[in-house]
């Protein structure tokens, strides 16, 4: 098992308190030790560097390092490595227009979906919601996933991976207010013309062709909805995105 160590209190580090620390967790049999060290005292960084200890990540008010104690390399997982982006495709279906803007600081001036980073511990329809309604002001709820864009090396998730995610949302407010702030332009635009624009990001066009399809044929045929399940671990949940499946196939027992 790996050692919860960091979890109790310790005495002031020093050079010689973790070197003997660590000498007793060898000879408990621990496989690694988590180290939290908060950032007042980040001094003690370098004390644990000294003892093969490496840095793991860091928080606002702390950074964690580790030690791998076991044979071979390390096992221990890395950090999060992907950031989390969400927008919302926000459909008003008695129009045919759907809901777009121009970021006030990019240099391309691109009609796009508005969107942003998901919170920790922010369900991915409710960040679409949050950030249609921060951005432009309209009000809306999560109906499904459209598609889902991976991106590696990205420069504005410093060199990490990226997920994007659209969602289709449901309008339940029309007058728009947007944020002069993030925003330069913000519009209904009919469906057909952001299909066919070519001041639209890529991903955007894609996405508008996408919807187009399942507003003339029907939206079961691109909606990826999502259920929830109670999770393993007592008391949590989890989500799971899917095409729909019939009743008789999702009530089988």
């Amino acid at each position: 098992g790996i050692s919860d160590e960091w979890q109790r209190p310790i005495p002031p580090l020093t050079l010689l308190s973790l070197a003997d620390a660590v000498a007793r967790w060898r000879e408990e049999g621990r496989i690694a030790v988590w180290l939290r060290v908060p950032i007042l005292q980040s001094g003690f960084a370098a004390v644990a560097a000294s003892q093969g200890f490496a840095f793991h990540h860091a928080e606002q008010g702390s950074s964690t390092l580790t030690l791998w104690l076991g044979e071979g390399p390390s096992r221990l997982p890395g950090y999060a490595t992907h950031q989390l982006g969400v927008a919302g495709a926000v459909l008003d279906e008695s129009t045919g227009k759907v809901l777009v803007v121009q970021d006030r600081n990019r240099t391309l001036k691109a009609w796009k979906f508005p969107g942003g980073l998901s919170n920790p511990g922010e369900d991915i329809g409710d960040t679409a919601v949050r950030e249609v309604f921060e951005e432009t002001g309209i009000k809306s709820e999560f109906k499904s996933i459209l598609s889902i864009r991976q991106q590696h090396k990205h420069p504005g998730a410093f060199g990490q991976s990226d997920m994007y995610i659209i969602c289709r949302l449901e309008p339940s407010s029309f007058g728009i207010s947007f944020c002069q702030q993030e925003c330069l332009r913000c519009e209904w635009m009919d469906l057909n013309e952001l299909a066919r624009t070519k001041h639209a990001t890529p991903i955007t066009s894609n996405v508008a062709k996408l919807l187009l399809y399942g507003y003339r044929e029907g939206f079961e045929k691109i909606d990826i909805t999502m259920r929830e399940f109670p999770a393993v671990y007592t008391g949590l949940f989890y989500q799971l995105y899917h095409r729909e499946l019939p009743a008789s196939y999702r009530n089988i027992t």
